[in-house]
């Protein structure tokens, strides 16, 4: 994307070593904004709810397993509405733009932000962006009504289509400035975010009273800080028609081998709990456990054992898993219009390598059947488990919105929707940790090797120690800290080259 967002991170310390991690607001640059009671007190549905509205000191942990004499630790604004607004419903003009790849879910939450501002705010003024950023300065609009959405959450796909790339800060900005347009709600993953923290910076410097608000989207779960992405779980349900097609496919034939691609370019998260949920998969190979194929222990020699034990196995393989033995093959690199990487096809590649292997084997004849369900996972309807998180994520952004808070995102932290800055999940991805234990539920369920190296295994060890150790004396330092500790002094702490962020790194080797 080329720009990156310069915005400090709001901290605010509190006694025990309490840290709020906070999302910026309209007050922060534009003093003097008048309040309004907000609508939803006059709304029977909601005025007879108790304690329906969200109080200013709610907040929600990031981390709920502590030990007795740890500090608090890291908080996230609590979401919801709150007791006053900083529009009228007749002045907000909303925008809804979806960026990135296709993900279960995407109309129900356009559905969803269209219907909690037309029926709990009042606001009648909704526009649609065609086409991801580049609609913004190259497209039409779409006026988005109830009406209109009333049907799409049974849709796949996103009714206002999506593309990569596209960002042009500038234009992007000119067009929301000329259109009137006051709130801005961005679906996408992590390169989309990274755009919208870039939106809400110049529309900062440009003194606009204008929120930038984000529900973070991908199938492959891998948005940091927040407990799951919207579509993971219906990506994960059909990624078991897959799973059991290639189970029948191996079990009808003699020693069949059903190889199934899911995705997960930086995290295996998909092909982990597809496995888990399925118990029929007997190797699951993620980006985050690195593996070889040839020699004493490889994965050749335990799918040749796998076979001769049972007659057929299943094998489930996340699309960035081994990705270093496939470059091995071809070196080209190239990316797409977010700057991904470009993956080669690692379902493909390991087919190859099994049939080849078994090959030269004249006493042993495989049949093995490969399926990618990728786009076909990709394009469904979310299923009601989704449906209902896509509710809660858009309605919350809508009332951190109307409550005045800018560049943040909407997500879930420990079963309670939060605000989180766009600093924080911009940086890295979430990982499968593979000395956690439920990667090690994965193992005992496929009863399959680590294909962890002795040395390899030690260097892991050894880096989750250090991590260990380094959090500990992080805690220490948190709790003898003062409340009078300057921002400057915890952003050393807290920002990109302090100490969370080091320990980040660490866990990154430890997760693969």
């Amino acid at each position: 994307m080329g720009e990156q967002s310069d915005s400090q991170m709001k901290i605010e310390k509190g006694d025990y070593g309490y840290v709020l991690e906070d999302v910026p607001h309209l007050t922060d640059y534009i003093p003097n904004l008048i309040t309004y009671p907000n609508p939803m007190r006059f709304n029977p549905a909601y005025s007879v709810v108790k304690q329906y509205f969200v109080d200013c000191d709610d907040t929600v942990p990031e981390r709920v397993v502590v030990h007795k004499n740890d500090p608090r630790g890291v908080h996230f604004r609590r979401a919801g509405p709150r007791q006053n607004v900083y529009f009228l419903p007749d002045e907000v003009h909303a925008c809804v733009v979806t960026c990135g790849g296709l993900c279960p879910g995407l109309n129900t939450v356009i559905r969803e932000i269209v219907c909690a501002l037309y029926h709990m705010y009042g606001v009648t003024k909704v526009l649609g962006i065609d086409g991801g950023y580049r609609g913004f300065y190259s497209k039409n609009t779409i006026t988005l009504t109830p009406k209109f959405v009333n049907d799409i959450h049974k849709r796949g796909g996103t009714i206002l289509g999506s593309s990569r790339g596209g960002h042009d800060k500038s234009k992007i900005v000119d067009s929301i400035q000329d259109r009137g347009i006051n709130q801005v709600y961005i679906i996408g993953g992590d390169g989309t975010q990274k755009g919208a923290a870039v939106i809400f910076e110049e529309i900062k410097k440009r003194g606009i009273k204008a929120i930038v608000a984000g529900i973070p989207k991908t199938i492959d779960n891998d948005i940091a800080v927040i407990d799951k992405s919207f579509g993971f779980d219906t990506a994960v349900e059909e990624a078991q028609r897959a799973i059991n097609a290639a189970h029948v496919e191996a079990e009808s034939a003699e020693n069949g081998i059903g190889v199934v691609k899911l995705m997960g370019r930086y995290s295996g998260f998909i092909a982990m709990y597809a496995t888990l949920a399925s118990r029929d998969v007997d190797l699951c190979l993620i980006p985050e456990s690195p593996f070889f194929l040839d020699g004493e222990g490889g994965l050749l020699e335990y799918v040749e054992k796998r076979l001769k034990e049972n007659g057929h196995m299943v094998i489930v393989v996340a699309e960035g898993a081994g990705q270093e033995l496939v470059a091995q093959c071809n070196t080209a690199t190239a990316k797409d219009a977010s700057g991904n990487k470009l993956l080669k096809d690692v379902g493909m590649w390991l087919s190859d390598n099994i049939k080849s292997h078994f090959a030269s084997k004249s006493h042993m004849t495989i049949t093995l059947k490969y399926i990618d369900p990728t786009y076909m996972i990709r394009a469904v309807p979310s299923n009601a488990s989704d449906n209902i998180y896509c509710t809660l994520l858009a309605q919350s952004c809508v009332h951190g919105a109307m409550a005045g808070f800018t560049g943040f995102i909407s997500g879930l932290v420990h079963g309670r929707q939060t605000y989180i800055p766009f600093s924080r999940i911009v940086d890295h991805h979430n990982k499968v940790v593979i000395t956690d234990r439920m990667w090690a539920r994965v193992l005992a369920s496929t009863n399959q090797p680590s294909f962890l190296r002795p040395k390899e295994l030690m260097e892991f060890q050894n880096a989750e120690e250090e991590a260990t150790s380094q959090m500990s004396q992080l805690n220490v330092d948190a709790s003898n800290s003062s409340s009078s500790d300057s921002p400057d002094e915890c952003e050393t702490l807290m920002g990109k080259g302090g100490l969370w962020w080091r320990l980040w790194s660490l866990s990154a080797i430890v997760s693969g």
